[in-house]
């Protein structure tokens, strides 16, 4: 299998496991299976980021999130350790469900390992690379799922999360941030957990720069 035939079956492959996600959502009027329209947004802004990307980091954005509905958040404790085990656990998951796919398409060894680190971010603050994803990922969130989840958290909370969020990013994947066509209670609380953040220290370590 020539390279480029072998790269688009497994996005396809990825792609199709990722339509069996029995949870949908509506993005731009289609009804689409939620990990699908995510992994293709997080994909999109991997392009739009890095439009030299490798492909390595294509195919980890694609199946960062692999059949994330397999492991249900309830399945750990509601706490902050929980949670940590539960993301623990999800990344793990989701590189092995990448791994067996890029495996039966031909990937070799040295491909399917370093979309495993990218996956399960090993050293992703330090990695380019990694840092693309991340940010990626965070647009992603912002543009899809923030929404969804204001009225249920309520002001003070989604700052937090959101000052959270920002943390991970880099100045270029905050500055896109800013610009995202959110809706206005969205916007207003994005705004209020970026200007606090510039008050203090940035998160980011130093030398790290956007894609």
């Amino acid at each position: 299998m020539c390279e480029q035939v072998r790269f688009h079956e497994g996005i396809r492959r990825i792609d199709a496991a990722n339509a069996e996600d029995p949870r949908t959502e509506q993005v731009e009027g289609e009804t689409i299976a939620r990990e699908l329209a995510f992994s293709r947004r997080v994909y999109a802004w991997v392009e739009r980021l890095a439009p030299n990307a490798s492909e390595e980091l294509r195919l980890a954005a694609r199946a960062h999130t692999l059949r994330r509905w397999h492991i249900p958040r309830d399945q750990y404790p509601k706490t902050r350790g929980g949670y940590h085990r539960w993301r623990r656990a999800l990344a793990e998951f989701h590189a092995d469900e990448a791994e067996k796919i890029l495996r039966d398409v031909g990937y070799d060894d040295s491909v399917r390992a370093r979309v495993r680190a990218l996956i399960t971010k090993v050293n992703w603050a330090n990695d380019p690379e990694g840092r693309v994803l991340e940010d990626s990922d965070c647009l992603a969130f912002l543009e899809l799922k923030l929404e969804g989840y204001v009225q249920e958290w309520g002001d003070e909370k989604t700052i937090d999360i959101l000052k959270k969020t920002l943390a991970k990013m880099t100045p270029t994947g905050i500055a896109h941030a800013s610009k995202l066509d959110l809706g206005p209670q969205s916007t207003a609380l994005l705004r209020r957990a970026t200007t606090q953040d510039s008050d203090g220290p940035s998160p980011l370590p130093k030398g790290t720069t956007g894609g």
